[in-house]
């Protein structure tokens, strides 16, 4: 048996069509929604993220600035531009692109964004709107993996979901939105013993920690879906996932490929944030 691709890029374009049909009602009502991204810093990485976030939100329509500072930015000027910007009513989404230098504190700066502008979901009142099932942002790639699922149309009610890592990021609200859909939930991390043991339980199994073959096929389920979180290089400096895709692929009915997989879905649910925050701000 061979799995099914879950194909991100195909998907992502479907999500931004209808953001850009979207957005084009709020233009027509004289709203442009507006996402604000903060970069500060030099890191090569998060460069190439937030030009691509531009793109994508000029591309369907929505407004974007990309505001770039310098690594040695004082914390306070950062919190105070993003209280400017908690007050500008032409601002609708706030996201300050990760990771942060050192001498900043990531957890304040995240804070000071309004609740009603983060779009990234970071916010400790989205993470508790999550845990409480009242409206708020979800975070983007866990979103994205739930939207995947969605299109294949897998129904969670009573399966076993496995979630390898337990970020703040990915893990932790994964684990809530699939509990959501009543699927039983087991998080797995550093610290767990016996993980094969775990995921050859697994109907849905999302790998998240960042390491390259965490997941292989002697610890998948015939019929398994495998939804691949990571980003790694291999030895070749090839972009791949957590998942050893060759082998899981011939065991697992479903995966996900790296990249073309998650990847495309976190960037166009956070459209969908920024998109959601101008509607209810309207």
């Amino acid at each position: 048996m061979t799995a099914h691709t879950i194909d991100g890029n195909a998907l992502a374009r479907q999500i931004r069509d209808q953001v850009s049909h979207r957005t084009a009602a709020l233009k027509a009502r004289g709203i442009t929604p507006q996402l604000s991204i903060i970069l500060v810093g030099e890191d090569p990485a998060s460069q190439v993220y937030t030009r691509h976030k531009v793109n994508d939100s000029t591309e369907t329509g929505l407004g974007a600035t990309l505001e770039r500072y310098p690594a040695d930015l004082p914390e306070a000027q950062l919190l105070a531009r993003i209280e400017a910007l908690n007050g500008d009513p032409a601002v609708h989404g706030i996201l300050v692109q990760l990771p942060l230098p050192a001498h900043m504190d990531t957890h304040k700066v995240i804070a000071a964004i309004s609740p009603a502008k983060d779009v990234d979901g970071f916010h400790v009142a989205s993470a508790g709107a999550l845990m409480t099932g009242l409206p708020g942002f979800w975070p983007c790639t866990p979103h994205g993996c739930m939207k995947m699922l969605e299109s294949i149309g897998y129904d969670l009610k009573g399966r076993h979901a496995v979630v390898i890592g337990r970020s703040n990021i990915v893990g932790k609200p994964m684990a809530l939105m699939l509990l959501q859909k009543d699927a039983t939930v087991t998080v797995c991390h550093s610290r767990t013993q016996d993980l094969k043991a775990l995921t050859l339980q697994a109907d849905v199994i999302v790998a998240a920690v960042g390491k390259r073959n965490v997941l292989t096929a002697d610890m998948v389920k015939p019929g398994a879906v495998v939804i691949d979180v990571g980003m790694n290089r291999n030895d070749a400096g090839k972009l791949c996932g957590d998942v050893d895709y060759e082998g899981v692929r011939e065991v697992a009915g479903w995966i996900t490929p790296v990249p073309g997989g998650v990847g495309p879905m976190t960037r166009a649910m956070l459209l969908v944030n920024t998109l959601e925050a101008a509607e209810r701000s309207a």
